[in-house]
Formats: structure tokens, sequence, C-alpha cells
């Protein structure tokens, strides 16, 4: 069998900031300790714990020998586990309850538990013990002791169980049985946990046997576990409309920022009429900056005089409305038409300008900007 992981709270961990380091020790730890490969918190202890490694493999023999025993404990098949009442009546409220309540001959009191594996309830009650275990039987007993923990109410062991289940044993064969003992037993971090991989991989786990049984035993949950799958799909797609909305928002910002800097600065071959450009002008900063270009000179060069009109010319329309929305300043913006879309603004129907207001508020916004140089939120609500 393999290593014994023992889950006894050590000693408080020291700040090493403060407390110098401790002296070394004056012995070495058991050999016994070290045959057992005890662990305390999951980690290798050297000298680390509280409890001296004679004391754990004391309660270790006290179980196993039964010296003084005035307990039995009948399990399934005619099994039978020695006790002592002192010791699991303070482990365990509920056996304490038990044993007032049993009657026993020759001053031996007799208790039963059935309907699990006798070799699942000598890992219960040695647990009770010694707090350790040995992580073989865990893995093959593990829900057999939640139960135990719950019924017997042991929330050390309980807690035990619960990481033991989320670290190394769900997948999609047992997550149906794991989710409804959790539920069962009031564990709702397991339980969460369970519900999450049943979303994620419900496919996998709606054609499992496990599925089939529940849906036959239990239909009411099966249909709370597809109501939550359904909503779980509908907050992903809203999720991901907002993230491709914002994303957009992004972009028409970036327009915004770049459309300005080409009025404004010059970007290229393509600036202000009062300035020359640049030959050895550094590379444009704005990623909008050239499609943006292509835009501008198509919209200074397009002949196309049909019903309806050209498309890009009416995006070109519209990058230039939706600026003179943003911009902080209409009066000294280099950018064409600024001033008369601000004033065309003001005649519009209220419909038309609460729909623009409404997209200007929500473009600054997904830059988290409630003010900038050029733009302002004010402006847009005014």
């Amino acid at each position: 069998m393999g290593k014994m992981v023992d889950v006894f709270d050590g000693s408080p961990v020291i700040n090493e900031k403060v407390c110098p380091a401790p002296p070394p020790l004056t012995c070495q730890p058991t050999t016994s300790y070290l045959q057992k490969g005890l662990f305390i918190n999951r980690s290798p202890q050297a000298a680390h714990s509280s409890v001296s490694t004679a004391t754990r493999d004391l309660w270790e023999r006290l179980f196993d020998e039964a010296y003084g025993a005035d307990v039995v404990i009948h399990t399934d098949h005619g099994g039978k586990i020695y006790g002592h009442a002192s010791i699991l009546g303070m482990a365990s409220p509920v056996l304490k309850s038990m044993l007032k309540r049993s009657n026993g001959k020759n001053k031996r009191r007799s208790i039963s538990i059935r309907g699990i594996p006798h070799d699942a309830v000598r890992v219960f009650i040695r647990f009770l013990y010694s707090s350790c275990y040995y992580p073989e039987e865990m893995a093959d007993f593990v829900l057999h002791l939640l139960v135990l923990s719950h019924a017997f109410t042991t929330p050390h062991l309980k807690r035990e169980c619960e990481q033991f289940l989320e670290k190394d044993q769900l997948n999609t064969e047992n997550v149906i049985d794991v989710f409804q003992l959790a539920l069962l037993c009031d564990a709702p971090r397991l339980s969460l946990i369970c519900h999450r991989l049943i979303l994620n991989n419900f496919k996998a786990v709606s054609a499992t046997e496990a599925w089939r049984v529940m849906t036959e035993s239990h239909p009411v949950l099966e249909k709370q576990i597809s109501h939550s799958v359904v909503d779980a799909d509908n907050r992903k797609k809203e999720r991901l409309r907002k993230i491709k909305e914002r994303k957009m928002y992004v972009q028409l910002y970036e327009a915004m920022e770049a459309l300005v800097h080409i009025c404004r600065d010059g970007c290229r071959t393509i600036g202000p009429h009062d300035k020359v450009p640049k030959e050895d002008q550094a590379p444009c900063n704005f990623a909008a900056c050239k499609g943006l270009e292509l835009l501008v000179r198509h919209f200074a060069g397009c002949k196309m005089r049909v019903p309806g009109g050209c498309v890009h010319c009416k995006r070109m329309w519209q990058l230039l409305e939706l600026h003179s929305r943003l911009c902080a300043d209409s009066d000294s913006c280099r950018v064409p038409l600024c001033r008369s879309f601000k004033q065309r603004s003001k005649k519009q129907n209220k419909k038309e300008e609460m729909r623009w207001k409404i997209l200007a508020r929500k473009i600054l916004r997904s830059k988290s900007i409630s003010g900038a140089p050029y733009f302002s939120i004010v402006a847009s609500s005014s």
C-alpha cells in the first residue's frame, strides 16, 4: 500500500521576515514516521508537526490493535470493527448519540453502519482516530466516505473528500453521480464544480449511462440541468454579442481619431490644404488611418450620380456626422462640415437625435473615456 496522507493541522506558518530561522533539531524523526510517509496538509513534514510521530503511531496502533475497545461496529456481511466510545463520541456527535442509545453486553456497546462496504467503514473509523488515510483507499471509497462524513457530521473528512474529487476524480462518466451525491450531502462547492463540468461538456455527459439513469429516476433534476444548459448557452451568446458590439465601437472611436489626425496634422500623402506632406514622415500610429485615407480619396473624387448614391460615400457622410456628435470644439475643428452637421443636428426630430446620442455615448464608453483631446461626452449629449 502507498504512503499514508495525514491531514492533521500543523503548526502555524512563521513570517520569515520577522522571526529568525529556527535552530536545527536535536533529533531526527523516528523510523516509523519515515516508513509510513506521513503528510501534513498534503505536504511532506520533516519536523514541523506540533504532534510527535510517536503520538501518531500510538493512535494508529490503538485502532489497529483495538486495545481496550468498548464498542463493536457491525457492517455488511457480518463484518466487525472495534473502537473506543470516548474517541468515537468526541469525533462525531452522531456516533455519540448512537452510543448513548446502545445497550452493550459484557460492557461492550454495539452499533451498526449498514449499506456501506466494510473496508470503507474501516477507513472512516481510522480517520476519526488519526486523521490519516491511504490515497489508494481514498480513491476506492471516496464516494462512500463523502456519504459517511455527511451522515456522521465529520466536516474535516468531508472537506478532504471534496478536495480529492475536485482534484483527481471528476470526469464526464461519473460527474452526474457525483453531482447528485454532492446535492444530497450538502457540498455546495463540489456541486458547483460538477455543474460547470456538465455545462462545458453537456454533449458527452448526456450520452453516458449515468445521464440515462438520472432522467428515469430524477426527471425534475434532468429538467433543471437542461434549463441551465440553455441559460448558459444564451449567456454565452449574449457575451459574444457584447464583445462584438464593443469591438465595433472601438473601431469607430479609432476611425474618429484617425479622421481628426488626417484633417488636422495630415498623414503620408493626404492632409489639410495648408500643409505639405513630409516625405520622411514617420509611420502612422493610427491603425484606422490607411483605410480611412482610401475612403477620403474616394469621397473627394467620386462621380456616381445614381438613385441611392455611392455606398462608400454614404459611409463617409455618416463618419463626418458622427464626428460632429463627438467633437468638443466645432468652431476650431479642422474636419470638414463639422460645424454644419452640429447645426443640422438641432433641427432633427427627437427620435433621430436620441439615436445619435446613444451611439456617441457607447463609442466613448468603449474606450473608458469621459473626455478626450478631441471628443467629449458632454458634447454628445447636448
